[in-house]
């Protein structure tokens, strides 16, 4: 069962349309199809609703810190919450996936992603869910994909079929994530990776 859904993002509107953002998108359409309106908490260095999906009850979170210290909102929610780590899903921007696609999994590394690098910290384990949302890489673009272009190309908005096709797959994870919620980990995940 899934309680706490995290999206990862930078604070700021100079962010808020960049590829980076991605978990903050999700998150967006979550509280659109809830009725909910994340508000800023304080104690928990975030924008934070309850909503009611799929006849559960779910903390949805933005954190306000930057990338490389979400942990501090996620860990903050979930201790007063007593929500434990397998009982948290994380969205975020995906570089090794191309815009449109969109995996799910549970605990792993972190693939040099700071904001989960920073979660597992936290949490002190990687035993979480992930939904890795697919943004792209530069050097499938014909770039060297060094670590400086790298950090210009996830601070950037997406092109935009690479916006349209990252919309399609966020649309597509509602269904999986219902079943996640219920506690159907298999079936999430079976119609999401086998989903076109």
């Amino acid at each position: 069962m899934i309680k706490l859904i995290v999206g990862l993002g930078n604070p700021g509107a100079e962010y808020e349309a960049t590829r980076h953002n991605a978990g903050f998108w999700l998150i967006d359409q979550l509280a659109r199809m809830a009725g909910a309106t994340p508000r800023v908490e304080g104690r928990f260095h975030g924008l934070a609703a309850r909503a009611r999906l799929w006849d559960h009850d779910i903390w949805l979170l933005k954190p306000s810190t930057f990338m490389n210290r979400s942990g501090l909102a996620v860990v903050s929610l979930a201790r007063f919450y007593k929500i434990l780590p397998d009982e948290i899903l994380v969205a975020h921007d995906e570089m090794d996936l191309p815009a449109g696609a969109v995996k799910l999994k549970r605990g792993g590394g972190s693939g040099g992603h700071n904001g989960l690098k920073d979660i597992s910290a936290h949490l002190s384990t990687p035993d979480y869910w992930r939904l890795r949302i697919g943004v792209g890489h530069p050097r499938n673009a014909g770039g060297a994909g060094d670590r400086e272009e790298v950090v210009n190309f996830v601070l950037k908005p997406p092109r935009r079929e690479e916006q349209q096709a990252i919309d399609e797959a966020i649309d597509r994870s509602m269904a999986p994530l219902s079943l996640l919620a219920k506690g159907e980990a298999e079936r999430a995940m079976m119609q999401l990776h086998s989903a076109k």
